[in-house]
């Protein structure tokens, strides 16, 4: 029995979108970079890039559980020392609320290279409900919302 590995030309890359209205954001950006690593395909190859690409829309309408909406914080340096700074949830929510989910994200996908090309190339973040995608024809990908908190 030989292990199977994906070749380009049996990889066919989906476009889906996502609607973050109501969804907690560790739950959504769990599936998104599944979907991002194409780990939902049987054809799965690690170091291959067999993943599909992902619409969010309605960043800004995202929720977090519990205490976290007051108590996340995201950490930035500008090079200098002692020069962290630190910008509450809410803050970030109100001016760049696509960079909260392409950070949950990111920090759900391997730290490689590879992980890097995908995160940059097939993932789309919109906070309004419009996108300039229409033409790839995406399918909607649904994933269950949470009612706890």
């Amino acid at each position: 029995m030989k292990t199977y590995t994906a070749t380009p030309k049996d990889i066919e890359h989906r476009w889906f979108i996502v609607d973050a209205e109501g969804m907690i954001l560790g739950r959504l950006a769990t599936e998104i970079a599944r979907v991002i690593r194409g780990k939902h395909k049987p054809m799965f190859t690690p170091h291959m890039d067999t993943g599909d690409n992902v619409i969010v829309i309605n960043a800004s309408k995202v929720r977090v559980t519990g205490r976290k909406a007051e108590q996340k914080q995201y950490f930035r340096h500008t090079g200098y020392m002692g020069h962290g700074k630190f910008t509450p949830f809410a803050t970030m929510l109100e001016k760049h609320p696509e960079r909260i989910i392409e950070k949950a994200v990111h920090g759900m996908l391997p730290k490689s290279t590879l992980a890097k090309t995908k995160l940059r190339t097939k993932l789309r973040v919109y906070a309004g409900a419009e996108h300039p995608h229409t033409a790839q024809q995406p399918t909607v990908l649904n994933l269950k919302k949470s009612e706890t908190a």
